[in-house]
């Protein structure tokens, strides 16, 4: 099914039909942790300023979703976000920062409720162009 969603997205710019149709999503390509290759996940988010914010909760689950674990690996990234595509850097949000960011993410508590683990709130920030 993601990879359906992600076919879909790409050929639409984001623009997802039924029941995909208005949510806030992006895709999400990290680098495997133990394959070294490319990735690609949807991922729901959120903005605070230019940072996106996303949470790893994998719907509740017992452990992080495999895209999280690959963040922690390499914390380089691409995001794809309606037309544009962006290269981003990704840490996990702590303290006072994870308790905003995490306002921000209404569906963060209802998945909390469902695991022991602590949900990781992940912080994606574009890399910024190097002018010479």
């Amino acid at each position: 099914m993601n990879r359906q969603i992600i076919e879909e997205f790409r050929a639409t710019k984001g623009q997802l039909s039924g029941r995909m149709a208005g949510r806030q999503l992006l895709l999400l390509t990290t680098t495997g942790a133990r394959t070294g290759e490319p990735r690609t996940a949807v991922v729901g988010y959120r903005k605070s300023g230019d940072v996106f914010v996303v949470i790893a909760s994998a719907n509740g689950a017992a452990a992080h979703p495999a895209w999280y674990v690959n963040l922690l690996a390499n914390s380089n990234a691409t995001v794809e976000v309606g037309p544009e595509k962006l290269t981003v850097r990704a840490r996990t949000a702590k303290g006072k920062e994870r308790d905003k960011l995490a306002k921000l993410v209404e569906y963060l508590e209802p998945q909390q409720k469902l695991t022991s683990r602590q949900i990781p709130v992940v912080a994606l920030e574009p890399v910024k162009s190097r002018k010479t």
